[in-house]
């Protein structure tokens, strides 16, 4: 199904479709229940476009899955596909596109959900399978997280 689907940057005219996703998905994001919040989230997705930081999956022009990643901070900051699109391969395409772009030579992060929270059991699963191991427990948002680390 994925080999249909490839790995693009992000642009400004994804824009409506990327935010369609995120809106979508956002109840299993904390930081983005308000309106106020999505719009902050649209402006941060705005400037990770500029660097070539976000990138998405398309099927026939409709995003599917996303990711923000940060070179400076050699960093994964969101991930998320469509509810409908799971379980096909896109978040394992997302992240290996990422992990092109960043620094292989040096520790790479992300945050996720704790053990234990239901929202966490399929993005520590891919962090695992691709080596990233438990880091310190975190909160973001006010909301529990654990931060992977995937050692050079």
């Amino acid at each position: 199904m994925v080999s249909k689907m490839e790995v693009v940057y992000g642009k400004f005219s994804d824009m409506d479709s990327w935010m369609n996703l995120v809106n979508n998905v956002r109840w299993n994001f904390p930081g983005l229940e308000t309106a106020a919040s999505l719009e902050e989230h649209k402006k941060t997705v705005l400037k990770f476009m500029d660097k070539k930081q976000a990138i998405c999956v398309k099927k026939e022009n409709i995003i599917v899955g996303i990711m923000l990643f940060s070179r400076g901070h050699n960093m994964i900051c969101c991930l998320a596909v469509s509810p409908q699109h799971r379980r096909k391969g896109i978040a394992s395409k997302l992240l290996e596109k990422a992990l092109e772009e960043l620094d292989r030579g040096k520790t790479i992060t992300v945050s996720t959900f704790r053990e234990g929270d239901e929202k966490g059991v399929a993005p520590r699963a891919l962090y695992k399978k691709y080596g990233f191991v438990e880091g310190e427990l975190t909160f973001e948002f006010d909301y529990p997280n654990q931060v992977f680390v995937l050692k050079p």
